[in-house]
């Protein structure tokens, strides 16, 4: 008796203990929803193992649900849809990297504003195994526009082309470094970091400025090398690896005057003698010889020159790059058609997005927009197309920001998945906080998409639809219904099920693959 007791005791506490915690629902007007935290209470959910013949569904939408969890059966209605999708993973694509998003200042500042609960949940939200599993960050080296002030390491002296004075930055030390250490803490994967440079010391640069039209001194390409190595070194003794670097933010924005923040142009034939006689060199002849090359880290329209021409040029930089970063900001106007350039050319070099973030745009006069259901929409189609045009990853840009959209020195204040409110103490998750997590949460690095196929017998509907086999030999169907409620069928090998998607929504679903 009184073991039975004891066992219904433990069996009770640790589904308590392990209960998903629903969202604590803020309406807002003209829009969905937001979740809010607070130091008492902040949303968490779950990722169920399936149980064989069965399958977990999580469903978010417009109408306010947030990872609403169910688990069906496989069995359906022979007469209720018109629409199946088909699944086949014997045909395999790419292997994941993974997903996640960044530490700028802006975003430590942020977090480190609130009380050290409202820390942890943040962190949790998104790197715990009861939050989005996040498994990438992308962090500048020195500053950038999501910064308090313009500043890059070994400012002083000048012309230091030994880079005599490199020391991190008081960012670094009080805000972004103890929010790695957080993250390196609570997560249950490996995290891989990516670190970036907007801008090296003016000193190098050849108009003297942090903005603006600019390119690297001749004089300064190893320093520039040197600059990353160095920065590499001094995160690692942090106690904060890095997995991979970019050979410069947006090069075009410095090489036009594209934009009023920190920059550094580049024409394709100096990159690519840069990263073959300067970068690649230093990297693979130091003990961080394993480090990701990452080229590009620039809009889609630009792949095919910061790769494909620039290799022209320097066909020997090739060996040294690994992958290329792509942004979203110009998707709407560029198909995804243009990773083949790539893809099929070099199939052995990743391509990853490196950054996106929403309200970014001079006519969005809504920097923030709390509970935009439109703005998650736009990350989950993106994500669609950028993972069936076999990219390996996405990254989000700020991991959190504040109620206008900063701090950010040259006032270009953006969205974020989570808003901070300091003033009232709590923090904000908005629609693209969940359009991330029904992706990163449930496609785990090394997991291999599958083909998957719709059958209808009416016109093509407007779903968008893509497939995983996980490491842990499950599979993830991932769909996003942008119409009204509907009903299809999902069919693999052996079973077959009916699956009800809710207006507006996305849905993952995953099932034991045997």
């Amino acid at each position: 008796m009184k073991f039975t007791v004891f066992v219904l005791f433990l069996f009770t506490h640790t589904n308590t203990l392990f209960a998903d915690k629903p969202c604590a629902i803020r309406s807002i007007a003209n829009q969905s929803v937001v979740c809010v935290c607070n130091s008492t209470y902040c949303d968490e959910v779950l990722r169920d193992q399936p149980a064989p013949g069965t399958f977990v569904v999580y469903t978010s939408s417009s109408g306010g649900l947030r990872f609403k969890k169910s688990v069906g059966q496989w069995s359906y209605d022979q007469t209720c849809c018109k629409l199946t999708l088909e699944l086949d993973p014997s045909k395999k694509y790419q292997r994941i990297e993974g997903f996640g998003g960044a530490v700028t200042d802006s975003a430590a500042i942020n977090w480190k504003s609130l009380p050290p609960v409202l820390q942890d949940y943040l962190v949790n939200s998104y790197f715990s195994e009861n939050g989005l599993e996040y498994n990438m960050v992308r962090t500048p080296i020195g500053g950038c526009d999501f910064s308090t002030r313009p500043y890059a390491y070994n400012e002083l002296p000048l012309d230091d082309g030994g880079l005599t004075n490199y020391t991190l930055s008081p960012e670094d030390i009080f805000y972004k470094i103890p929010m790695f250490k957080s993250i390196l803490k609570v997560a249950k994967t490996t995290v891989h970091v990516i670190a970036t440079t907007w801008s090296p010391p003016v000193w190098m640069k050849s108009n003297h400025n942090y903005s603006g039209s600019s390119q690297l001194k001749p004089q300064y390409y190893q320093s520039y090398a040197d600059y990353h190595l160095k920065f590499i070194e001094k995160y690692t003794a942090a106690g904060v690896p890095i997995w991979g670097i970019t050979t410069t933010n947006e090069p075009i924005n410095g090489l036009l005057s594209l934009a009023k923040f920190n920059s550094l142009g580049w024409t394709m034939q100096e990159m690519g003698k840069w990263i073959e006689h300067n970068l690649g060199p230093t990297i693979r002849n130091s003990k961080f010889k394993n480090v990701k090359i990452i080229t590009g880290d620039d809009q889609r329209i630009t792949i095919p020159y910061w790769f494909n021409v620039m290799l022209i040029y320097s066909p020997k930089a090739l060996e040294y790059i690994d992958g290329i970063g792509v942004h979203y900001y110009t998707d709407k106007f560029i198909p995804p058609a243009i990773f083949e350039s790539v893809t099929l050319t070099h199939p052995d070099k990743f391509i990853l997005a490196t950054e996106a973030c929403e309200g970014s745009f001079p006519w969005e006069k809504s920097k923030v927009l709390l509970g935009s259901w439109a703005r998650a929409k736009a990350y989950i189609i993106d994500i669609f197309q950028d993972l069936n045009y076999n990219l390996v990853g996405w990254i989000d840009w700020n991991l959190c920001l504040d109620m206008e959209g900063g701090p950010n020195w040259a006032g270009n204040f953006v969205d974020s998945p989570i808003i901070v409110d300091k003033e009232r103490q709590e923090f904000h998750k908005q629609p693209m906080f969940y359009a991330m997590g029904h992706f990163s949460k449930f496609i785990p690095r090394n997991s291999i998409r599958i083909k998957i196929t719709e059958k209808h017998s009416i016109l093509p509907s407007s779903l968008h639809k893509i497939a995983f086999l996980t490491p842990k030999n499950t599979i993830v169907v991932i769909i996003y219904n942008d119409g009204n409620a509907k009903s299809i069928n999902i069919r693999n090998k052996k079973h077959k099920a009916t699956l009800l998607l809710e207006a507006h929504s996305i849905t993952t679903v995953e099932y034991p693959h045997t």
